[in-house]
């Protein structure tokens, strides 16, 4: 499905290369007074480039939301600067932070929604907040909920909607008034897998044909995996990792991200296997590696080769082929003889088709 022409012309953005759309200046944001106060951000820099959707990722408590919550304002920095298209969100004052929200969306994890509005009316709120006329308001409200796939549920009330239909209306309410820079507190954390999944396809192609700028916040990897170009890593209040995602999930340096890719990375050991991984070889022992498929080699019949290398003596105790980014990526582990030829063969294999390993450890 593409997006109606109608709701497209009302909407569209042209990002120009490596242009930000939001930049945080060596943000910090503490709460309370000075003898307990706690701090929720810390000395964060971060460049969220515009046309892009960017994740921000972490646990709870990471201070993610309190991030978010500075771009429109509904927090104020306590040192450092918030900047959105060029203005400095700190310095404005009431009359410009309301023009600010203007080209800003939201979009929530639990959709609020107002029970007593029908879903045409739910998306209609912020234009008639801006003094719209109902002529006005119609006109753009219909190609919006065109846009979400509810073309034929305006006259139905939140009640009367699924889960996935509420948040579609939500989306329709946020882009309601053209904005530049669409916020996703969690949209999707209240969602089955299979909801979550067309949220996020309707999410990137809103990206993709109108040049929406997207800010997400996540704790779901998953969720970075399928739609951010880019993510940033938050850790108690820091940025411990950022950059492309496809280069963040494939080699992840951070500890944190490291945990937090482990349930998402198809390649977990069985917990029998952990208990008996050691890092230092006996006698007998098998090595297992892990190895990383980059690109192309992901469809690449390399496993079969590395067999015919070094015999037939390798077990495949796990591994995934998936896409980041939409980029392919495959890992597997795989087990063999701790022998000091067949380390060498294997080690040769590695070096001429370039594929990354590590060694996990070795067992009896």
């Amino acid at each position: 499905m593409t997006i109606p022409d109608s709701a497209a012309d009302a909407i569209r953005h042209n990002p120009a290369q490596n242009d930000p759309m939001v930049t945080f200046e060596r943000v910090t944001k503490r709460f309370g007074n000075d003898e307990k106060s706690f701090v929720a951000l810390d000395n964060v820099d971060l460049v969220v480039g515009r046309g892009e959707i960017t994740g921000i990722i972490g646990r709870s408590g990471a201070g993610k939301s309190t991030l978010i919550r500075l771009v429109n304002g509904l927090e104020k920095v306590t040192s450092g600067r918030v900047v959105v298209d060029g203005t400095d969100v700190g310095g404005l004052g009431e009359t410009g932070l309301r023009s600010l929200r203007r080209e800003i969306g939201m979009i929530f994890q639990h959709f609020n929604l107002l029970s007593s509005r029908t879903a045409f009316d739910n998306v209609a709120l912020p234009l008639e907040i801006a003094g719209l006329d109902r002529a006005a308001i119609k006109a753009k409200v219909g190609p919006l909920l065109e846009l979400v796939g509810l073309a034929d549920r305006a006259s139905h009330y939140p009640s009367e909607l699924s889960g996935g239909q509420k948040q579609r209306v939500g989306i329709a309410r946020a882009l309601a008034t053209s904005p530049k820079l669409l916020l996703s507190d969690e949209a999707t954390s209240a969602l089955d897998p299979e909801t979550t999944q067309s949220i996020l396809a309707l999410l990137k192609r809103i990206n993709a044909e109108l040049g929406l700028t997207i800010l997400l916040i996540t704790h779901e990897m998953e969720v970075v995996k399928t739609i951010a170009s880019h993510v940033a890593v938050m850790d108690v209040g820091r940025i411990v990792e950022q950059g492309r995602t496809f280069d963040i999930f494939t080699a992840p340096k951070h500890e944190t991200t490291r945990i937090m890719l482990a349930a998402t990375s198809g390649t977990t050991l069985p917990e029998w296997l952990k208990t008996d991984l050691r890092q230092t070889p006996s006698a007998g022992d098998r090595i297992l590696v892990r190895l990383t498929f980059l690109g192309a080699t992901a469809f690449q019949p390399l496993t079969a080769r590395l067999v015919t290398e070094i015999g037939g003596d390798v077990n495949i105790l796990a591994g995934a082929i998936e896409e980041i980014a939409g980029e392919p990526f495959g890992t597997l582990v795989v087990a063999y003889p701790a022998t000091p030829d067949t380390i060498a063969r294997a080690n040769r294999f590695y070096a001429e088709t370039g594929l990354s390993t590590e060694v996990l450890g070795y067992v009896a």
